[in-house]
């Protein structure tokens, strides 16, 4: 077992709809750090990046390409530093969100001098940049941004441009995306798994597949987990839910082939929304594929 370090990125910046800032609250009190100390690991909570409320800021205007780019840059620096200290001191780093613009900052601190590849779980690319973005909301350009197309502010943010190699990238559970970023996706290198493969093909073949990919070469993968990967009738509380998910099993099962490859060195579990959620369900969900990931098995 492993030292695991916990951070909480209470960010929810752009995304029109209010909650996934108490997302960290939420999954610590579904019992995370005691439930992964039962597991054998240490653990430390280094509670949460300082991050403003959107009413504490300037609002921007209707027509913005990037919304809150100033507090969410700062964000992602600050938690980039932490996750790469905690790195150094030889830790997992798990990060708690918040919407998933702190993956900019998370990833980038996972990859600080070196090589990495990261597994995209989610429902949507995250790949649009401020030309294509429909919305504004960074939260939807944070893998476009780690392999190096956006602002300045966004790719390098601990000066290292792209944070990632496009053909070190996953993306798997993906069933929405806008028109310019499906085109950058089919442009870049990126492999991508829809659930059109999922269904055809099961979830352990893609994974194994999306794994071996992500480590040829690399010193390991980070896993950038979107609560939205499921469906919402699994995981109703989620930022921007989108029918034909991943199932609670599927998910499992991409958890425990995580774990069995003995390749992972950081987690994001982001875009848990209490308010839209039943009875903290989503948030226990979240805890438990956790713990698979970090190894507990059911036998």
């Amino acid at each position: 077992m492993r030292d695991v370090a916990i951070i909480g990125v209470p960010l929810d910046l752009g995304a029109g709809r209010r909650g996934v800032d108490m997302g960290p609250s939420a999954i610590r009190y579904a019992g995370l750090r005691e439930r992964i100390v039962a597991l054998g690991c240490q653990v430390r909570d280094l509670g949460n990046i300082s991050v403003p409320l959107a009413e504490q800021i300037e609002p921007p205007t209707p027509d913005e390409r990037l919304r809150y780019l100033q507090p969410i840059a700062h964000a992602v620096r600050d938690l980039a530093q932490r996750v790469r200290d905690v790195v150094a001191s030889g830790a997992l780093p798990l990060m708690l969100g918040g919407d998933h613009s702190l993956s900019i900052g998370s990833v980038a601190g996972v990859a600080h001098n070196r090589r990495i590849g990261v597994i995209w779980l989610d429902a949507h690319g995250d790949y649009n940049t401020p030309e294509t973005t429909p919305s504004g909301n960074i939260h939807g350009m944070g893998l476009a941004a780690l392999t190096g197309r956006g602002h300045p502010l966004l790719t390098d943010v601990l000066g290292q441009t792209p944070v990632v190699h496009p053909a070190d990238v996953a993306l798997v559970g993906v069933r929405s995306l806008d028109d310019g970023e499906r085109d950058a996706l089919r442009a870049s290198g990126v492999r991508v798994f829809t659930m059109h493969d999922i269904d055809r093909r099961g979830m352990a073949s893609v994974m194994e597949e999306a794994i071996l990919h992500v480590s040829v070469n690399t010193a390991g993968f980070h896993l950038s987990f979107d609560l939205d990967a499921l469906d919402p009738n699994e995981a109703p509380g989620v930022g921007t839910p989108v029918l034909g998910g991943i199932t609670y099993r599927e998910a499992h099962l991409a958890m425990e082939l995580v774990a069995a490859s003995g390749r992972l060195i950081g987690l994001d579990l982001v875009e848990v929304n209490p308010i839209l959620d039943e009875r903290n369900t989503t948030a226990l969900l979240a805890v438990e594929f956790a713990l698979s990931a970090l190894g507990k098995r059911i036998y």
